[in-house]
């Protein structure tokens, strides 16, 4: 680990250590440490549209609104190949809360989640990316009985 030293106003450091506080950090090497990966993080995900990557696709809606779960479900399936898991909340009697992981071409997730949220009857929805990159590699899994290696794209997530 490398050791550095930077010259902060005070009342720019005064209010680091608020937010450092609030939200429950310890040290301010380890806060310092998570603002930098995220800048770095999002200057990817700016330079890198194209990319590939994992994300969250939180929304909130009526299902009381007409037609709307199924429009919502038949996006999901138009976009089968983004879709990891959908995780579904009743918050009240009218209001869910669905909750997509999803993983591909940003491009095409920032399409998915667009049109999810376009939908008349999502009231609240906010999209997390992480930028990746697509890695195939040659491996085994478990018992082969064919004694050869399979070709696997995996997505890995770096900082």
């Amino acid at each position: 680990m490398t050791r550095v030293t930077v010259s902060i106003e005070d009342d720019l450091m005064e209010a680091f250590d608020a937010f450092l506080d609030h939200r429950g950090y310890t040290n301010r090497s380890e806060g310092f440490r998570d603002l930098i990966r995220e800048k770095l993080q999002n200057t990817k995900l700016e330079d890198n549209a194209d990319g590939v990557g994992i994300a969250v696709l939180n929304y909130v809606y009526d299902h009381e609104e007409r037609m709307l779960a199924s429009r919502l479900m038949s996006t999901q399936h138009e976009h089968h190949n983004l879709t990891v898991s959908t995780v579904h909340f009743h918050i009240d009697h009218d209001t869910c809360l669905e909750s997509v992981t999803l993983r591909g071409r940003l491009s095409e997730i920032r399409a998915f989640a667009d049109k999810v949220l376009a939908q008349p009857g999502v009231r609240h929805g906010q999209l997390y990316t992480v930028p990746g990159e697509l890695h195939v590699e040659s491996h085994h899994h478990g018992d082969d009985h064919h004694g050869h290696a399979h070709k696997h794209e995996h997505l890995k997530i770096t900082t």
